[in-house]
């Protein structure tokens, strides 16, 4: 996928640009839900235009972005600009942060597609804090050649990377992605 030519219209998909209120409500919730109750470090991997870094900064949090597309980077700084956000262009598998800790890693539908997703969760995992958590949104696309990652097989990888491990499912919330869909869709909080 050519994710700076996706960049331009990325944000039309009601799940991507939350601008639906019903849309973004659904996810601002959830957000309140799974990130750390107190304003802390938030890294976002994979964050496209920024749409959940928004959510994340409205509830105080310091956001840094990391997107692989230079066009989806410049979008989430353009949307959350004079906010206590920060966009790097950079893999999402090895963040280009050296040297820095946060509360929470949020990645939303981007661990499915890395080609070696147990190596990433094990990265992540040493970029938190003590008593940080990992915030993961993935799932199940498609039926006729489907794509993405099993709640059961993300949470084998994280067993032995997490004490405590919650699975929520996603797919029966059509708020969350302005349709009904049929998919297997969940979010994983998991705490080290």
């Amino acid at each position: 996928m050519d994710w700076d030519r996706a960049a331009a219209d990325f944000d039309d998909e009601p799940d991507h640009g939350l601008r639906d209120p019903l849309v973004r409500g659904a996810w601002a919730a959830r957000m309140g839900e799974w990130l750390p109750p107190r304003p802390g470090d938030v890294l976002d991997l994979g964050c496209g235009t920024g749409s959940l870094s928004l959510l994340a900064a409205e509830r105080g949090h310091r956001v840094t972005g990391v997107d692989l597309s230079p066009a989806m980077v410049a979008l989430a700084r353009a949307k959350l600009s004079g906010r206590d956000a920060v966009f790097l262009v950079g893999d999402a598998a090895a963040p280009p942060v050296p040297d820095r800790l946060f509360d929470a890693v949020l990645v939303r539908h981007v661990l499915w597609a890395l080609p070696d997703p147990g190596r990433a969760l094990r990265h992540w995992r040493g970029l938190l804090r003590p008593g940080g958590r990992l915030v993961l949104v993935e799932g199940v696309w498609g039926t006729t050649s489907p794509v993405g990652i099993p709640a059961e097989r993300l949470t084998a990888l994280l067993a032995p990377l997490a004490r405590d491990v919650r699975v929520e499912r996603l797919s029966d919330d059509a708020r969350l992605w302005g349709k009904e869909v049929d998919d297997e869709r969940y979010a994983v909080v998991a705490v080290p």
